[in-house]
């Protein structure tokens, strides 16, 4: 019979597949299909997180040290408006548009330090520009002062991000400066506009409502003798707090008979 006819016979008999010349375990061959099936990944477990710590920032010794040297190898104001201006060892400086150095005239009797600039002063490069300073306008003019009869300048020469008042490591940093400023001017009276400055200055911790209203003695080892220094409130702060403008109004009254002693 030929191979046409036998498949013919096949088809007709009733086979509908074709099997190996040798036997196949085909349970065994499920077993071996389902071993090799690829199983399902199990989710990844994030490892838990630690809670993130808080970094204050703090000055390094080395830069206080840096700038102490670059501070005290300044002999004009004008050195050491440079020299802050390229000194680099502090983060304030790094997020400000400028270096608020000082306004009004050097030669003046009187300088106010204040705390630290804000946005408008930090903008133009210059202290006291913002409310708190036509504030303080207002309270110069209502003692016969101004800008050409008045010093100004600041603690901190560089603003604080966010409104924050200036940490303690960065006024360590920025006391150098501020020190050799007041040496430099050397004014007869030092006024201190804030908490911040006269408990700096005056290495004391008291609160202002403490601080005001009293005569100080300024002593630094580059003048020759120690200067008259008053704490009275900072402007920004009469602004949000006018209840103390009596008590500011009383210590530009001191200030104003001290002065007519100089005259």
């Amino acid at each position: 019979m030929s191979p046409h006819h036998l498949l013919r016979w096949y088809l007709e008999a009733g086979v509908d597949e074709t099997i190996g010349e040798e036997p196949l375990d085909r349970y065994a061959l499920s077993q071996t299909k389902a071993a090799a099936a690829p199983q399902p990944m199990r989710p990844l477990q994030a490892a838990p997180q630690q809670p993130a710590q808080p970094v204050a920032f703090q000055a390094p010794a080395q830069a206080r040290a840096s700038a102490s040297q670059v501070a005290a190898a300044c002999k004009s104001l004008h050195e050491l408006k440079e020299a802050m201006e390229q000194f680099d060892g502090g983060l304030l400086k790094k997020s400000s548009q400028n270096t608020v150095f000082a306004d009004g005239n050097p030669d003046a009797k009187i300088m106010f330090i204040g705390e630290a600039p804000g946005a408008d002063e930090d903008r133009l490069g210059l202290p006291f520009v913002g409310p708190g300073g036509k504030l303080l306008d207002k309270m110069l003019a209502s003692i016969g002062l101004d800008r050409s009869s008045a010093y100004l300048s600041n603690l901190v020469p560089w603003r604080p991000p966010g409104r924050r008042k200036p940490e303690l490591a960065e006024i360590e940093l920025c006391l150098p400066f501020i020190q050799r400023h007041i040496e430099l001017v050397d004014p007869a009276i030092l006024v201190f506009l804030g908490e911040a400055p006269a408990s700096a200055l005056l290495a004391r911790q008291e609160r202002i409502n403490r601080l005001r209203g009293r005569w100080w003695d300024y002593h630094s080892h580059g003048l020759a003798r120690p200067l008259a220094a008053l704490a009275s409130f900072n402007p920004d702060y009469l602004l949000g707090t006018p209840s103390h403008k009596r008590e500011a109004w009383q210590d530009f009254l001191a200030l104003s008979k001290r002065l007519q002693t100089l005259i």
